[in-house]
């Protein structure tokens, strides 16, 4: 009997990389709104077989990157992650700038705030001060958003080319229901009314019960590293109260990119 062929490092390298990006989309499929996913669940939306996703999810468990809800038996993320994120976050250098930033707008607006950076397709949360007021709007660490209408959505992609702009919201990356070509332009038009105004405005345009308004952060050489989000329930934010709440997130935002060395744009200027 012939010995059976020994795999190449082109394979064997393929088959490494599929794993891992099994094992990702696993991680992936926990949202701050559905924390907890079963088995079932998770590979109906990862597209992989059951049994597989249960090898991965023992893999996590027993690093803690996953555990088990004693209750329900289903999974949620596990403390271990924190320790593989930790150092990242530590070194987040607009993390720490904004920290002490970030809660005196909250307790100026009474309202949450939080630090968005851009990953090329998803707005994700990195730091949030949460309000004092029993309803209130968050945006937890590590949520991502991809809706054209999101406030800090909306800041990102105003620093973008327009053919990167239309490319993400043709392909479904960043979502848009009911894109055609006059919906392109006219969210063209409200991506320079951002740059224009110097903050961006989502008022119920995501969700009718929420408004968000973001900013803004720059490096020393003028570009777009990061966004201050204030979220807040709609029935609290009256269209008078949504330019106070613009005008501070952008002063706040302004606030970060100086402790930051970063440079506004009008500084470079002719």
């Amino acid at each position: 009997m012939s010995s059976p062929e020994p795999e190449t490092p082109g394979n064997g390298d393929t088959k490494g990389a599929s794993v891992i990006v099994n094992a990702i989309a696993v991680l992936r499929t926990f949202t701050a709104d559905e924390p907890l996913l079963g088995v079932t669940e998770i590979a109906n939306r990862v597209g992989l077989h059951k049994s597989t996703v249960s090898r991965i999810l023992s893999t996590f468990e027993q690093e803690h990157l996953v555990e088990r809800d004693p209750e329900t038996r289903r999974f949620r993320l596990g403390l271990g992650l924190i320790a593989i994120a930790g150092p990242l976050l530590a070194e987040l250098e607009e993390r720490r700038v904004a920290y002490p930033v970030l809660r005196e707008l909250s307790e100026q607006t009474g309202e949450t705030s939080a630090l968005m950076v851009w990953n090329g397709t998803e707005s994700m949360c990195v730091e949030q001060i949460a309000s004092h007021h029993q309803i209130r709007h968050t945006t937890p660490l590590g949520a991502r958003y991809t809706d054209a209408m999101s406030a800090s959505v909306q800041v990102f992609l105003s620093a973008e080319p327009i053919e990167r702009v239309r490319t993400l919201l043709r392909s479904g990356a960043i979502t848009y229901p009911g894109l055609d070509d006059a919906s392109l332009d006219s969210y063209q038009i409200k991506l320079k009314d951002v740059t224009a105004r110097g903050w961006a405005i989502n008022y119920g345009e995501s969700s009718i019960d929420d408004v968000g308004v973001a900013a803004p952060v720059y490096d020393h050489r003028g570009d777009i590293v990061a966004a201050v989000l204030i979220p807040a329930p709609r029935f609290r934010v009256s269209r008078e109260r949504l330019q106070s709440l613009g005008e501070a997130c952008s002063a706040a935002a302004r606030r970060v990119t100086t402790r930051l060395g970063g440079r506004l744009p009008e500084e470079g200027a002719e």
